[in-house]
């Protein structure tokens, strides 16, 4: 038998992701890739994977899958979550694993992802990877475009995920201490391409105002509920091209932050773009969170790049051995007292 993930439940959106497609927007192909790129990365770190490894994200509920390996060592890293193994199918209790750290499960054995409590992304990292084959250089799922991942679409039940290895390595787990996955008091933005096409007033209005994520969100990008701003040159434009964190104003006022699976091209005005270094953190963010806005340089921006690029080179420092518990039933046989004395006497 192959070594394989056998999918019991898809979860909500589930689907094979990795750091995306570069360099073809041009022809009208999505950049695509994980949401939040910090936690995949950690993930892939903690089973020893390269960065760009494809892994599993899944959205808001989790799946359910059945290890179908002599044995496989997986991470789940992201928002908070109850993550089960269950001894295998006919079970219905199990025991918690925890996030930010490295498992080894064996043949059999079912994990189990429920809803996910404080954002709306987790990554499942298996050691070596899924074999699937890339497509213009990426393994990240485009849904629309129906390329990548595991046939170009979210997981459905009975889906079954070849993986590259047949059986873990033999090494001991490890977890990452203080990964910070806590989004900005303020997300940074730098204004423009199109700001002109709004007063002063209204450029103030969207830096001063607190937005709510609503419904509707997706891998596109995220809709905003809060005080609509208006475009005094109106809210058509010829379009042009997009990037990852433009945030587009259509005609009801209402902001929309584009995302990984974001078009290539819109006529939306776009009255500010999130910095790169900020699109992991808007990545996370689940429906009902609030939103704040503001403006920087083109300085800042570049210099936040770089910070975040160097803090994820430096994630393997994170890194630190799993300490096996303590067992009690050794320390019983040894004479750790050689004797007692009485204070009192």
């Amino acid at each position: 038998m192959n070594p394989a993930l056998r999918i019991l439940s898809p979860g909500l959106s589930t689907t094979i992701q990795d750091l995306g497609r570069h360099g073809f927007q041009r022809l009208g192909v999505s950049t695509g890739g994980a949401l939040d790129p910090v936690s995949f990365r950690a993930a892939n770190a903690l089973v020893g994977n390269p960065a760009n490894l494809g892994a599993l994200e899944a959205l808001y509920v989790g799946p359910t899958f059945v290890i179908e390996a002599e044995d496989a060592r997986l991470a789940f890293v992201g928002t908070e979550a109850t993550v089960e193994v269950l001894d295998d199918a006919a079970s219905d209790r199990g025991h918690a694993i925890a996030l930010m750290q490295s498992v080894r499960l064996r043949r059999g054995q079912v994990v189990r992802v429920g809803s996910l409590k404080t954002g709306s992304s987790l990554y499942i990292a298996v050691e070596g990877g899924f074999a699937v084959a890339a497509v213009l250089g990426s393994v990240a799922t485009d849904s629309r475009g129906r390329i990548g991942g595991w046939q170009g679409r979210a997981l459905t039940a009975g889906d079954i995920l070849p993986l590259r290895c047949a059986t873990a390595t033999e090494r001991n787990e490890c977890r990452i201490d203080s990964l910070d996955l806590v989004p900005p008091g303020r997300f940074r933005v730098m204004l423009g391409p199109q700001s002109d096409y709004f007063s002063d007033d209204e450029i103030k209005r969207f830096l001063v105002s607190e937005y709510e994520v609503s419904a509707g969100s997706n891998r596109m990008g995220i809709r905003l509920q809060g005080s609509p701003i208006r475009a005094r040159r109106g809210f058509n434009i010829v379009s042009d091209a997009i990037v990852t964190g433009s945030i587009q104003v259509p005609g009801s006022g209402q902001p929309m932050v584009l995302l990984a699976d974001h078009q290539t091209t819109g006529g939306y005005p776009k009255i500010a773009t999130v910095i790169s270094a900020d699109l992991p953190a808007i990545g996370r963010l689940p429906i009902g969170a609030k939103i704040a806005f503001a403006s920087v340089t083109a300085e800042h921006a570049a210099e936040a790049r770089r910070d975040l690029a160097a803090a994820l080179d430096r994630i393997g420092e994170k890194i630190v051995p799993v300490r096996p518990p303590l067992a009690a039933a050794p320390l019983f046989e040894c004479n750790l007292i050689s004797g007692v004395h009485d204070a009192a006497a």
